[in-house]
């Protein structure tokens, strides 16, 4: 692993030459940032993603299924497609199997959507969740605004450069007001997804964006690097935490079209 100088605000960079080097250091990040948490607050408050969550796999084991203090984790999710917990495209089913089923979190910890409501109805609900562990501070609350403070957000990042259900062009990047909001028109199935919205996403206190592939290339570059005003503004691009620390943990071929990336190769090479 690699750290690599990107341009201002847009947060710590860490390349990784395998998939494997990726999955532990972000179980160490991980790991770490909820020791902090539990000992500041007394609580972690995590927001997962589907593009994140299965390279957190290594949390669940050695030595991290020892060491964590997993009663004191509480789980989210930054955007979910609007189906079944059981369905093949749920992102509470993606967790389960790869992380939940294996780890011994308080079922009662686990907030995840109402899937017996609509998109708005489900949104609306869970936004009401959120806001009943914001008053018991389960869940911290911004400094600098009224939104929600989780200690982490962890996200994927698509080939598009949308995170979480926060996808290019669309009136969800507008969106001021509420915590969490739907949307009904994705243009990747299935097209109803409940998100967290960019101020939420912008008040944690730290945020983490997670992309491999070449495929990802083009995108982690327009979301990174200094491109200037020409380029189309990717969603990607907009996660600017306010007062928390922004990291990207991207493999060798996600970052292989970032300034600087051929100074990575050469570093590897001694």
């Amino acid at each position: 692993m690699a750290l690599l100088e990107s341009n201002k605000n847009r947060g710590e960079v860490r390349i990784h030459e395998s998939l494997e080097e990726l999955s532990t250091d972000l179980a160490d990040y991980i790991a770490e940032l909820s020791e902090t948490s539990v000992k500041e607050r007394g609580f972690f408050a995590i927001a997962l993603s589907g593009g994140s969550i299965t390279l957190m796999r290594n949390l669940c084991g050695a030595p991290y299924n020892k060491t964590v203090d997993w009663s004191k984790w509480y789980i989210f999710w930054a955007d979910e497609r609007v189906v079944a917990k059981s369905h093949v495209d749920s992102n509470y089913k993606l967790a389960k199997d790869h992380l939940l089923s294996k780890l011994p979190i308080i079922p009662s910890h686990v907030h995840s959507i109402n899937d017996s409501l609509t998109a708005e109805e489900a949104a609306n609900e869970y936004e009401f969740v959120i806001r009943q562990l914001v008053r018991t501070r389960v869940v911290n609350v911004s400094d600098v605004s009224d939104c929600p403070k989780f200690d982490l957000i962890l996200l994927g990042m698509g080939p598009d450069g949308h995170v979480a259900s926060l996808i290019p062009d669309h009136p969800v990047l507008e969106e001021k007001n509420e915590w969490v909001t739907f949307i009904t028109t994705c243009p990747k199935p299935p097209p109803e997804r409940i998100t967290f919205t960019l101020p939420v996403i912008n008040s944690a206190a730290n945020v983490a964006v997670v992309a491999t592939g070449g495929g990802k290339a083009e995108a982690a570059r327009l979301a990174i690097d200094d491109v200037g005003p020409e380029c189309p503004v990717l969603p990607a691009r907009m996660i600017e935490p306010i007062v928390g620390k922004l990291v990207w943990f991207l493999d060798n071929q996600a970052a292989s079209k970032l300034k600087g990336f051929s100074q990575f190769v050469d570093y590897q090479m001694f």
